[in-house]
């Protein structure tokens, strides 16, 4: 994919493909022009000798110390140096690549002082696809994610190290081999790559795109689960969910309806004397929609973040104004993490119940534990088992980040989001429940195949026979662990998001 920035809104299906894929980034000419005229400004505040925060002072509870011009340089060097002390495994490549391209957009849109010559060579970086080895902790997201953010900055000055075809490197011989120059910085660079919430949002984003493929998958295991018990598809009737309103729910029963159609095991026992399904069924549109809800809430405040310019201080050319506030504060972002972390964590609870369901003779009429020879055999009992742990799991991981703030900088930084973690932990939660929902899969496509020769509705059955590329039916005892994790790797990659598209934020921005 090609970009050019121009100080347009990059909306979510543009950062899903930065996600997805490497790609090729410019700077427009309108975006140009706002740099220069940020950065001239900048420059005529250093050359009048006024005192400016970031500009020529020292940082947090050191702003009162006054910098000489012949230091400026050696200041900002000194700030990334200093502030590189994040810990724990590197994230990602592709929350490398999201985090650079959002800080990208952020100085482009000319309100940082920077140079045009710093914007473009962090587009040089992602456009040869070095990414800057981040450590994944030490940010407390305020003021902004300050030490993930001087990691990747390091890299752009020619220190630390960096990851290039997935081999890691020092950052001065990947810049050299690209024909990139190390930045020197110049009066505010440093601090306003630093400053910022690119990589908590990028960490969010993710989640937001995973989410995604986690509950597409999750809507087609709730519509094996409903056919493999016999389930009725009544409770999906549109007329239901119009008389209650809620957005999310109207749209998640028409995707099981599309699912359910033309199912042969369906019209096999409409008139049968079961007056009710349980909840896990019968309540799927009211819980998975109210989790396609918070999942719309959530994406609309990432894609303002994603666009935001969250440095300080500010450049404000149009008054002559360097005005310092607060835009690095990421609670926003926090807020937004927990809150998507109750819905991961829905959708992996009522999953759980469906498999729990689909093992139990007295409640889905299937041999008990969905396996022949029973007491021989213990079919999908342990599996069950799983689900459970990891849906318990996720109940701790629940827990709001954003109530816990710690000072920081000497009190100067007194009250913090804790942003990059709220983000952070939401990929574990999803493994989890990427794990309960391939069992859920194994478990329904198994409890289907009991009513042979019937067969499940056309989507279902292609559905079906995916599964068993992967997972033969289970006939007798034997290890599932290798075909959860190959079918929880193929949720992950998007594989049933066909099936709920029309529904999905990034896909119908």
């Amino acid at each position: 994919m090609k970009l050019t920035i121009d100080n347009q809104l990059i909306t979510l299906d543009v950062l899903r493909k930065v996600w997805q894929k490497p790609l090729t980034v410019s700077i427009g000419d309108n975006a140009k022009r706002r740099i220069a005229e940020a950065n001239e400004l900048v420059n005529e505040v250093v050359a009048g000798g006024e005192q400016v925060y970031g500009v020529n002072t020292g940082f947090g509870q050191l702003a009162s110390v006054r910098i000489g011009n012949d230091e400026l340089a050696h200041l900002q060097a000194n700030l990334v140096r200093s502030h590189s002390v994040g810990v724990g495994e590197d994230l990602d490549d592709e929350i490398v690549r999201l985090t650079m391209l959002m800080k990208v957009v952020a100085l482009a849109e000319g309100f940082s002082g920077v140079r045009i010559e710093l914007v473009e060579a962090l587009c040089a970086m992602i456009n040869h696809n070095i990414y800057p080895c981040i450590p994944s902790r030490g940010s407390v997201g305020a003021s902004g994610d300050l030490a993930p953010l001087a990691h990747m900055t390091r890299a752009l000055i020619g220190e630390g190290e960096v990851r290039v075809g997935g081999k890691i490197v020092d950052a001065a011989v990947a810049l050299k081999d690209a024909g990139i120059s190390p930045v020197q910085l110049g009066p505010k660079e440093g601090l306003a790559l630093l400053n910022g919430t690119q990589v908590s949002t990028a960490l969010a984003v993710a989640a937001v795109f995973r989410t995604e493929n986690l509950m597409s998958a999750a809507m087609v295991a709730g519509a094996m689960a409903s056919d493999a018990i016999k389930g009725s598809d009544t409770p999906f009737d549109k007329r239901i969910q119009i008389v209650r309103g809620h957005g999310g729910q109207i749209a998640v029963a028409g995707v099981l309806r599309g699912l359910m159609h033309d199912s042969d095991i369906r019209a096999s026992h409409e008139a049968c004397e079961r007056v009710q399904d349980p909840y896990s069924i019968r309540c799927q549109p009211q819980v998975v929609g109210a989790c396609l809800d918070v999942l719309r809430h959530v994406c609309t405040v990432l894609e303002t973040e994603a666009n935001a310019v969250t440095d300080n201080p500010l450049v404000f050319t149009d008054s002559k104004s360097i005005l310092s506030g607060g835009n690095f504060h990421a609670e926003p972002v926090a807020l937004a993490a927990d809150y998507l972390a109750l819905a991961i964590a829905e959708i992996g609870a009522l999953s759980e119940r469906r498999i729990a369901l689909l093992i139990d003779s007295h409640m889905s009429g299937l041999p008990a534990f969905l396996v022949k020879d029973g007491g021989l055999n213990s079919g999908f009992m342990m599996a069950q088992v799983t689900a459970a742990a990891l849906a318990s799991e996720n109940k701790s991981h629940a827990h709001p980040a954003s109530v816990d703030s710690l000072p920081t900088s000497a009190n100067q930084e007194d009250h913090v989001s804790m942003a990059t973690y709220a983000a952070r932990r939401l990929h574990e939660m999803l493994d989890n429940v990427l794990n309960i929902v391939a069992i859920e899969l194994l478990a329904a496509a198994q409890g289907i195949e009991f009513h042979r020769p019937k067969k499940s509705s056309p989507v279902i059955e292609q559905v079906i026979g995916g599964i068993r590329e992967i997972s033969a039916a289970y006939e007798e005892d034997r290890s599932l662990s290798k075909d959860i994790r190959q079918l929880a790797a193929k949720v992950d990659q998007g594989a049933y998001c066909e099936y709920a598209a029309s529904v999905l934020p990034s896909l119908t921005s």
